[in-house]
C-alpha cells in the first residue's frame, strides 16, 4: 500500500509529460550592417497523447520578420507574404498603446507559434528575420534572444559578420537576462558566455556560442539564457564615407569623426506629477545630477518641472559654470510630485526658452537645439486632445527644435511620445516600471551628448542615382552613423559623385569627390564559395534588401507623420507593394500559412542557408516525393500563431492567426478604439 502513491505519481507524471526540446539554434549572418536570421527549434511530444507546444521567440523591434515555416510530422506549412485589406489597414489607429510588450525586454516584439503534436511525434519551428544594425556610442549591436524555457538538448547560436571595410573592434558581452542594461558608459567587466568560440581576421568575424546542457544549468535551469550580445566596429579611412555597390544598388556610410562638438541648447523638462512619487522621481533626479555635470562650458541650459503647473528654473538659457551647475542641481532636488500633466503647456514653454535664444544670439555662432522630455503618463491637464498637442508642438518648434522623449511605466502615453520625436527630428526611448529610470536617462543622453554636424545634405548626381532614401539630416551625434541606400541608374558606372554640405560649429563644410564604385559583383558569396558565372541578376542582393529595409521603413514613418488622407493612402499603397516584393511582416501586410505539403529532406538545410543568403521561397525546397506519413490526428487541426509586436513605426500589433487545415489568416488586434 505504501508504494502505491509513489506509482500514482510517476505515472502522472508521465502522462502530463512536457515536450522535450531537442534543438535550439540561432544563424546570423550580417553584410555590412545588415543582418539575416533564421532560428530553428525542434520539439518532440514524449507524451502518450496529443499535445499543445509553444515556440516562442523575441526578436529586435526594428526587424522585420520574412518567414515563418512549421513542421509538423511529415508535414510542412510554408508562410507567405500578403496584401493586408484596406478594412484591416484603415482599422489601425493612432491611440496609446494599453498593453506592455507581453513579457518582452525592452526594445523587443514577442513571436509565438503553437500547434497541436501527435504523441510521439516531432514538430520543428523555423523563424526568419531582416534587420538594419544601427550605430550608437561607437558600436553596432547585434542581439540574439536565447531564451528556449527549457534546457534545450542541442543548443548553438553562430554568427558570421563580414565588413569589407574592415571590423576595428569586436566584443561578446555576458549573456544579459534583465530589462535593464546600463548606461553604456561603462565596459563590461566579464568576458563572453562559456563555450563561446571566436575566430576573425580583418574583415570576417565568426562567434559560436554552444553550451552543453550542463553548462546551459549552469547559467539558466529553467532555459531562459538571456541575450547573446555581440558588439563591433568598422574601420573608416575616408571622410567622404564607404559607399559600396552591388548589382545596381549602393549604399553609402556616413560617420565622420575627429570633428569639434557643437555647442547645445537644451532644455530638460522633467514630469513631476503626483505619479512619479518615490523611485522614479528619485532616479531621475541622480540622472539629470550626473548629465549636468557633463554639459560643456559652450553649451547653454535650462530646467522645466511640470504637473498641472510649468515651473521654470529660469526664464532664459545660463551658460554652463560651477555656480550654474550647483543652482540647477539645487532646483531639481526641491522638485516634489504633485498635481496632473499638462504636456503641451511643458513643450510650449521648453520651445519658447529656446526660440528667445535663437532669435538674439550671433548667426554665426552655430549650435544645436534640444529638448530632452521625459514622462509616465498622458495630457490630464490644458491641452489633452493628441492632434492639437502634435500641431501645437510643430508649429512652434517649426523645424528648428529636436525633441527626445523617454517614457517610463505601462500608463504612458508612448503613442503621442513617438509621433512628438519623430516630427521634430528626435528619438524616443521606453522604461518599464521595473528598469532604473536614471540609467536609462543617462544612456540617451550619452546618444546625443556630442553633435557634431547639423543641416547635413548629401546629394548624388541626378543623372547617376535614382530612388535613393532620405538623404537630408538635421543633426550628426559622435557615435551614430547616416546610412542612404539607392539605386544606380547606370550598372557599369566606374565613379559615382557625391556631395556633402553641413554646419560644424562657425563653420559650413562642404564635400565633394568622385567615389570609386569598383566591380559591382563580389567574387564569393559569404559562406566563401564561388558563385556561379552569369550576369548576377539572379544573386542574392544584401544591399538591395538593405535598400528595401530602408525605404519600407522610411515609407512607414511618412504614413505616420502624414494627416492627408489621399497623401497617407499613397504611401500605404507604396509600403505595401514593396513589403510584398521583399516578403517583409509590415503593418500593410499579413501572413498565411500554405500548406500541407510532404515534407523532403532538404527543407532543413534551406532553412539553415537562408540567414547567409536572404529569405528564399521555402516551398522551392518542399518539391519532391514525401517521407511516409505520419501518425494522424484524432482531432482537427488547427494551429496557431500570435504575434505581439511594437512597430518602430510607431503603433502596437497584436495579430492573431486561426488556422484551418489548408489556409492560415490573420486577424489583427491593432489597437482599435
Amino acid at each position: 500500500v505504501g508504494l502505491r502513491v509513489p506509482r500514482q505519481v510517476r505515472l502522472l507524471q508521465r502522462l502530463k509529460t512536457k515536450p522535450l526540446m531537442t534543438e535550439f539554434s540561432v544563424k546570423s549572418t550580417i553584410i555590412s550592417r545588415y543582418a539575416f536570421t533564421t532560428v530553428s527549434c525542434k520539439m518532440l511530444n514524449r507524451a502518450s497523447e496529443d499535445q499543445e507546444i509553444e515556440f516562442q521567440m523575441q526578436i529586435p523591434a526594428a526587424a522585420f520578420i520574412t518567414n515563418f515555416t512549421m513542421l509538423i510530422g511529415d508535414k510542412v506549412y510554408q508562410g507567405e507574404i500578403t496584401e493586408r485589406g484596406k478594412k484591416n489597414d484603415d482599422r489601425v489607429k493612432e491611440k496609446r498603446n494599453k498593453t506592455t510588450e507581453e513579457n518582452g525586454e525592452k526594445g523587443t516584439e514577442i513571436f509565438r507559434a503553437s500547434a497541436v503534436i501527435p504523441s510521439k511525434d516531432k514538430a520543428a519551428f523555423f523563424l526568419s528575420y531582416e534587420e538594419l544594425l544601427q550605430r550608437r556610442l561607437g558600436k553596432h549591436e547585434h542581439s540574439i534572444s536565447v531564451r528556449p524555457q527549457q534546457l534545450a538538448g542541442r543548443l548553438s547560436v553562430d554568427v558570421n559578420i563580414l565588413e569589407s571595410a574592415g571590423i576595428a573592434s569586436l566584443e561578446v558581452l555576458p549573456l544579459h537576462n534583465s530589462r535593464h542594461r546600463g548606461s553604456g558608459r561603462g565596459e563590461d567587466d566579464s568576458g563572453p558566455p562559456p563555450s563561446t568560440v571566436i575566430n576573425q581576421n580583418e574583415t570576417f568575424a565568426h562567434i559560436l556560442f554552444k553550451p552543453s546542457v550542463v553548462q546551459q544549468a549552469k547559467i539558466a535551469q529553467n532555459g531562459i539564457l538571456g541575450d547573446f550580445i555581440i558588439r563591433y566596429d568598422v574601420k573608416r579611412e575616408q571622410s567622404i564615407g564607404d559607399i559600396q555597390v552591388l548589382n545596381g544598388y549602393f549604399v553609402h556610410y556616413f560617420a565622420p569623426k575627429d570633428l569639434p562638438p557643437l555647442p547645445k541648447n537644451v532644455v530638460f523638462v522633467l514630469d513631476s506629477s503626483a505619479s512619479m512619487v518615490g523611485t522614479k522621481l528619485r532616479q531621475t533626479k541622480d540622472a539629470l545630477f550626473t548629465i549636468l555635470h557633463d554639459l560643456r562650458p559652450q553649451d547653454r541650459f535650462s530646467i522645466i518641472g511640470f504637473s498641472n503647473r510649468i515651473k521654470v528654473w529660469k526664464d532664459h538659457l545660463i551658460s554652463v559654470t560651477p555656480d550654474s551647475i550647483r543652482d540647477g542641481k539645487v532646483y531639481i532636488h526641491h522638485m516634489s510630485p504633485t498635481g496632473g500633466t499638462d504636456i503641451n503647456e511643458a513643450l510650449q514653454t521648453a520651445i519658447r526658452l529656446l526660440n528667445k535664444y535663437m532669435a538674439h544670439s550671433d548667426g554665426g555662432d552655430r549650435s544645436v537645439s534640444l529638448i530632452i522630455f521625459l514622462t509616465d503618463g498622458k495630457p490630464t491637464v490644458g491641452e489633452t486632445h493628441t492632434l492639437k498637442i502634435l500641431n501645437n508642438t510643430r508649429e512652434a518648434a517649426r523645424g528648428q527644435v529636436c525633441i527626445f522623449t523617454i517614457g517610463i511605466g505601462t500608463d504612458v502615453d508612448f503613442r503621442l511620445l513617438e509621433k512628438l520625436s519623430l516630427e521634430n527630428c528626435g528619438l524616443t526611448r521606453r522604461v518599464h516600471e521595473e528598469e532604473d529610470a536614471g540609467s536609462q536617462l543617462i544612456g540617451f543622453y550619452d546618444e546625443i551628448r556630442t553633435p557634431l554636424l547639423s543641416d547635413i545634405h548629401i546629394d548624388y548626381h541626378p543623372s547617376s542615382v535614382v530612388q535613393a532614401t532620405k538623404t537630408l539630416f538635421p543633426n550628426y551625434f559622435n557615435g551614430s552613423e547616416i546610412i542612404i541606400a539607392g539605386k544606380l541608374v547606370d550598372r557599369k558606372l566606374d565613379h559615382l559623385h557625391v556631395e556633402v554640405t553641413a554646419s560644424n560649429s562657425k563653420k559650413f563644410i562642404i564635400l565633394k569627390t568622385d567615389v570609386p564604385v569598383g566591380p559591382q559583383k563580389v567574387g564569393k558569396d559569404v559562406l566563401g564559395s564561388p558563385r556561379p558565372e552569369g550576369d548576377g541578376e539572379g544573386d542574392p542582393n544584401h544591399i538591395e534588401r538593405l535598400w528595401s529595409y530602408l525605404t519600407t521603413k522610411e515609407l512607414l514613418s511618412s504614413w505616420l507623420q502624414s494627416d492627408d488622407g489621399p497623401e497617407k493612402e499613397r504611401l500605404r499603397q507604396r509600403a505595401q507593394a514593396l513589403a510584398m516584393s521583399y516578403h517583409f511582416l509590415t503593418p500593410f501586410t499579413s501572413m498565411k500559412l500554405k500548406g500541407p505539403s510532404p515534407r523532403t529532406d532538404g527543407l532543413e538545410e534551406a532553412h539553415g542557408m537562408s540567414a547567409a543568403m536572404g529569405p528564399e521561397p521555402v516551398v522551392q525546397s518542399v518539391r519532391g516525393a514525401g517521407t511516409q506519413p505520419g501518425p494522424s490526428l484524432e482531432k482537427p487541426y488547427q494551429p496557431r500563431i500570435k504575434i505581439s509586436r511594437t512597430s518602430v513605426c510607431g503603433f502596437r500589433r497584436e495579430e492573431q492567426i486561426f488556422s484551418s487545415i489548408m489556409k492560415f489568416s490573420f486577424s489583427s488586434f491593432l489597437g482599435l478604439e
